[in-house]
């Protein structure tokens, strides 16, 4: 029999707000609050990011400052004390840490060049760990006081999705009892100038997924942390599936191929059918290629009837931290004390279907889940160069 492993504890912050309850009312009201316009992230143009509105704070250690480890902090306070238990319990060498980044701090890096080519000295506070993509795990261990493997998983918007993966495997491989997993990506001019200059950027502002009006993508900022073990919680971590189709370096592959092998491949590591998932959070990005073709895998594996939204709407592409922040959206929706009107988080465009990709259910304000013991639901990453994940989330199934 498949075992099951629990995700007892979540830690979140997203433009949809900070810390779980104020993210849940947002969520299911669908909020775009946190979507705001700056002109400071982009060369000669202004353009519409997710923030998250929060007073940091300050990371400890100071030689590894940046605003994606203190975000990520800012999540770990919200469970320090069950990671704090697990360690007391289990011991601080038997708990890994797998997050994952595609930014690190690398933002603190441009600002630093910046002042280097203007007075051709570096700052005095700047520190080149700070970007190094590493940091992020190794500074929450640090901050945590956990001594067991840790480590950052760097595959762009798949990165924070399958470190799912990989500390599902310490954990089922005996080499550690648990792993505080998750991500973190903050907003830089590098990540938006780079997808500005590849005129993948929303020229109207928020992106409009799965509409055929869609005009690219909206970047936004996040964090969330899990602490997994085995076990009973009030979530579980289902099945998780990977693939990899390498058709092109920013391309999906045209026949879903990628995406619909990992979607099977999470059902089957979970010992799950196509018709035991009750929800489906779609990868959703908004861009001309991403959304039919993740249409067509999807209908493959699911058909078109599952209730589906894409979360990007109102928080923006949160790279390297959608995967995480995605299964955080999962977590409190199938949470009892967090979602009591079992109500799923709506997908917001302009009501105007693609005529080039079938259809899907997607989900309005009024839907809701179904009135049984145990649900399952998946949620999709899809990254540059095919580097796919998809993570199943459940209740009530045996472990």
């Amino acid at each position: 029999m498949t075992v099951h492993l629990a995700l007892t504890a979540l830690g979140v912050a997203t433009p949809l707000g900070c810390g779980k309850a104020a993210t849940a009312a947002n969520l299911f009201r669908g909020s775009r609050d946190g979507l705001v316009w700056r002109d400071d992230l982009v060369t000669g143009r202004e353009v519409t990011v997710g923030v998250v509105e929060a007073e940091l704070p300050q990371a400890r250690p100071a030689a590894t400052t940046c605003r994606n480890n203190r975000l990520m902090q800012l999540v770990l306070d919200e469970i320090a004390e069950p990671i704090a238990q697990a360690a007391r319990r289990l011991g601080a060498d038997r708990i890994a840490v797998v997050l994952g980044t595609s930014t690190s701090g690398i933002a603190e890096g441009g600002a630093a060049v910046a002042d280097h080519r203007r007075t051709g000295a570096w700052p005095r506070d700047f520190s080149y760990r700070q970007q190094e993509l590493g940091n992020l795990a190794h500074h929450a261990a640090c901050y945590l006081g956990l001594t067991g493997p840790a480590y950052t998983i760097a595959t762009a918007c798949s990165s924070s999705a399958k470190a799912f993966a990989s500390a599902q495997r310490l954990i089922r491989g005996g080499l550690v009892d648990a792993a505080v997993v998750g991500g973190a990506d903050t907003l830089c001019r590098l990540s938006l100038n780079g997808f500005s200059a590849v005129e993948a950027l929303s020229l109207s502002g928020r992106c409009n997924p799965f509409s055929r009006n869609r005009d690219g993508i909206t970047i936004g900022e996040g964090a969330a942390a899990f602490l997994l073990e085995p076990g009973d919680g009030p979530v579980q971590l289902l099945g998780i599936g990977e693939s990899s189709d390498a058709y092109h370096v920013s391309a999906p592959s045209p026949d879903g191929a990628g995406a619909t092998s990992a979607m099977r491949e999470a059902l089957a590591n979970a010992g799950l059918s196509p018709g035991d998932i009750c929800y489906i959070n779609l990868h959703g990005t908004g861009t001309a290629l991403n959304d039919p073709i993740e249409c067509l895998a999807v209908t493959s594996v699911f058909g078109g009837m599952i209730p589906a939204s894409s979360t990007k709407s109102m928080t923006g592409h949160m790279l390297g931290a959608a995967g995480a922040c995605e299964a955080a959206f999962l977590w409190l929706t199938l949470s009892r004390p967090d979602n009591p009107e079992g109500r799923l988080p709506p997908h917001l465009w302009d009501g105007e279907p693609m005529p080039e990709a079938p259809p899907l259910n997607f989900v309005t304000t009024e839907d809701r889940m179904p009135r049984r013991e145990r649900l399952a639901m998946i949620s999709n990453s899809f990254a540059f160069a095919g580097s796919n994940a998809a993570l199943v989330l459940g209740r009530g199934w045996p472990t």
